[in-house]
């Protein structure tokens, strides 16, 4: 029989272990088959609420934000270019890519999830940052996204110039702090398992496979 599971996603669009991790998820989801209906909404979570507009240059803001060298921080991506690849996500980013504020995007998710296509949308935009190097803080970037994920370009743009659903979002991320998630991401099954981290699709199944076993 088909169980279904609720699976609540807090995240970021600058968050490249969250590329991983929901690539990683939907693989083991794919694996588990007719076994789980699996329900994903998507939760904001920023990394770096205070970046400024137009950003920072992403090997400087890692290297100042965790002490590392810059031949650390070269060594680290390439870690994470071979770990998207085994989920299945194309990361190319190089010593020229930039960090971005995030919260325009979670506005966007935010009406997308409304709309029906919040994980289209949530695809559309880590493709945008991670494979195409795009600055998805503009509103043009943003938009194309939206129209890439079945959206309609002039209602995206009306969220995004509106200012729509700002303290929609500023509430959720204060919920989701104020519930103990600090990092991200945080993939929550039926409210009551956290499991952490970009893990391997291996990890996320056993862990679906043992939540449905216990009923």
């Amino acid at each position: 029989m088909t169980k279904p599971v609720k699976i609540d996603f807090v995240s970021d669009v600058m968050c490249p272990w969250c590329a991983v991790g929901l690539g990683s998820l939907e693989q083991a989801l794919g694996k588990l088959g007719d076994l789980v209906e699996a329900e994903i909404r998507f939760h904001p979570f920023e990394l770096n609420p205070d970046m400024p507009k137009g950003g920072q240059n992403l090997f400087e803001h890692l290297q100042r934000k965790y002490g590392q060298s810059k031949e650390q921080t070269l060594a680290n991506q390439v870690r994470l270019r071979d770990r998207a690849a085994e989920a299945g996500f194309v990361m190319a980013r190089d010593e020229n890519s930039r960090m971005y504020n995030s919260f325009d995007a979670h506005r966007l998710l935010h009406w997308a999830e409304k709309e029906g296509r919040q994980s289209a949308l949530k695809h559309a935009l880590l493709e945008a940052y991670f494979s195409r190097g795009e600055n998805v803080e503009e509103y043009d970037v943003l938009v194309a996204a939206a129209q890439a994920a079945g959206l309609d370009a002039d209602a995206a743009r009306e969220v995004l110039t509106s200012g729509r659903y700002t303290e929609e979002v500023r509430a959720e991320e204060r919920e989701w702090l104020q519930k103990g998630i600090s990092s991200v991401p945080a993939v929550v099954i039926d409210g009551r398992y956290l499991i952490s981290g970009g893990q391997p699709a291996e990890t996320f199944e056993r862990a679906i496979r043992e939540i449905v076993a216990k009923g």
